[in-house]
């Protein structure tokens, strides 16, 4: 039998219902994930402040050091804290030890969006204190534009932290001078980034020793000399863009096997891109866009079968054409910027057949000949430029490509390049070619057709040197014209 409630009594039985089950479940406790190799200290709550009342207590002289690294950064106020590592302040982690003893394992300084909550730095005096070096369990280090108005050379004591230190992160600090060797002995370092300071002289060949190091960012410096010859085999992510750096590629680059970005753009490398690339079987992004890189594209790049980026723009490769097949095995390639590299030759038919493609520049370049007809079947090419080159032919895309590309379609500057009337291009004013010239169909039927009339008509005449008219004839008078011939033949 089914029972029946009115609506207030049904509200009422729902809100009982989830009452009920909110007591049922374990109150949930905000626990931190940090990366440790440690066995001295257990994954826990991020910080004491709720496991203080059991007796968990934070050791008194990491804490002092906590007092001296706050005021150091203008954060005078943290000295009136009782306990650093029970208090709710999101810029500093903690975690016990097997004694119930609290540990800082991870200070960050700096605010990188409203949503953070880390200490800001005073920017005139802000400085990075030696007693960082009495936090003998510290992993992370954060510091973000903290001495923007004070420039200061990168301490070399943090190289002292090489027993537990895995992150240190000083990104656009105003740091000057030269990065210190002592950062060498941070042999358990996993991320270094030193985006955007002014650093200068050349990056030093101690960072070899960090050989479990998953992601180096010298960016945005402005570092001198070669790129050495390191070898990391566990790095993902290696950025040395925005520098001042010279010479060639190393080859050691390609014993990177874990890597997937690699970012060399605007420096001053010059030289052959490496055959090793090919051992770059993870590579997803590769930028060397802006340098003076020269000679043809290596075949090794169709090795890098993961690749989704590859920006090599601005860079005077030379004038040997790519060959047909030249970007075969590179399905998974979504952008592929090629523009200002004095390419000549015919576009590559194998660039129709990467039906992943999303971007495509190929211009500023000497490529001739026409487009080629399978780049109608790249259904996902929202952006193509191909201006300022040397094409000629009809562009062979249908309407509905031109209509998802809209202005991202670039094809001015090709003289001989044209249009079919009824492409979608006709509608653009903007795409800088004209429509391709069409025959005009016949009304009638030309005189040099009809072998009866041809001495009794003329197939042209000429009425100047600079035009030639031909004579039409329509059909009706033609057989008029038949007729009278008879008539007169018979007499």
């Amino acid at each position: 039998m089914a029972l029946f409630f009115s609506l207030p009594t049904t509200l009422l039985l729902l809100l009982l219902l989830l009452l009920l089950s909110s007591c049922l479940l374990p109150p949930a406790l905000p626990f931190t994930v940090i990366m440790s190799d440690s066995s001295t200290l257990v994954d826990g709550p991020q910080s004491g402040f709720s496991m203080n009342k059991y007796g968990f207590r934070t050791d008194i002289r990491e804490q002092e050091a906590v007092y001296d690294i706050m005021k150091a950064t203008g954060n005078d106020w943290a000295t009136n804290i009782p306990d650093v590592c029970r208090g709710r302040w999101h810029g500093i982690e903690c975690m016990p030890d097997k004694d119930n003893v609290y540990h800082v394992v991870s200070l960050s300084f700096g605010a990188l969006s409203d949503d953070t909550a880390f200490p800001t730095c005073d920017p005139t005096h802000s400085y990075i204190s030696p007693s960082i070096t009495k936090l003998p369990h510290i992993r992370t280090l954060f510091f973000y534009r903290c001495f923007s108005y004070n420039p200061q050379p990168i301490p070399a004591f943090l190289g002292q932290l090489g027993p537990t230190l895995q992150t240190l992160v000083l990104r656009e600090n105003g740091h000057v001078g030269s990065i210190p060797s002592e950062l060498g002995n941070l042999t358990r370092l996993r991320v270094l980034d030193l985006h955007r300071n002014n650093l200068n002289h050349t990056i030093p060949i101690s960072l070899g020793l960090i050989a479990g190091l998953r992601s180096l960012d010298l960016s945005g410096n402005k570092l001198t000399g070669s790129i050495p010859g390191l070898s990391f085999p566990s790095l993902n992510i290696l950025d040395l863009s925005q520098n001042l750096l010279m010479g060639s590629i190393p080859p050691a680059v390609g014993t990177c096997h874990s890597l997937i970005k690699m970012d060399f753009s605007r420096n001053r490398l010059s030289g052959p891109i490496p055959d090793s690339i090919d051992g770059l079987k993870d590579l997803m992004l590769m930028d060397l866009s802006y340098n003076r890189l020269s000679g043809p594209l290596p075949i090794s790049l169709r090795s890098l079968i993961s690749l989704q980026a590859l920006i090599i723009k601005g860079n005077p490769m030379g004038s040997d054409a790519i060959p047909s097949d030249g970007f075969d095995g590179m399905k998974g390639l979504m952008i592929l910027i090629l523009s200002n590299m004095n390419l000549h030759g015919s576009i590559p038919e194998s660039l129709g057949r990467l039906t992943n493609l999303r971007v495509l520049h190929l211009d500023g370049n000497q490529f001739n000949g026409s487009i080629p007809v399978n780049f109608k079947y790249l259904k996902n090419l929202s952006e193509l430029r191909l201006n300022d080159n040397r094409l000629i032919g009809s562009v062979p895309f249908g309407r509905e490509m031109v209509w998802r590309m809209k202005r991202k379609l670039r094809l001015f500057n090709n003289p001989g390049l044209c249009y079919k009337a009824g492409s979608g291009l006709d509608e653009d004013s903007d795409s800088g070619i004209g429509v391709c010239d069409v025959p005009r169909p016949e009304t009638g039927r030309s005189v040099q057709h009809l072998s009866t009339l041809e001495r009794y008509v003329p197939r042209t005449f000429n009425v100047s040197s600079d035009a030639v008219f031909k004579i039409s004839v329509p059909v009706g008078l033609i057989q008029l014209a038949t007729l009278l011939l008879c008539t007169f033949t018979l007499m």
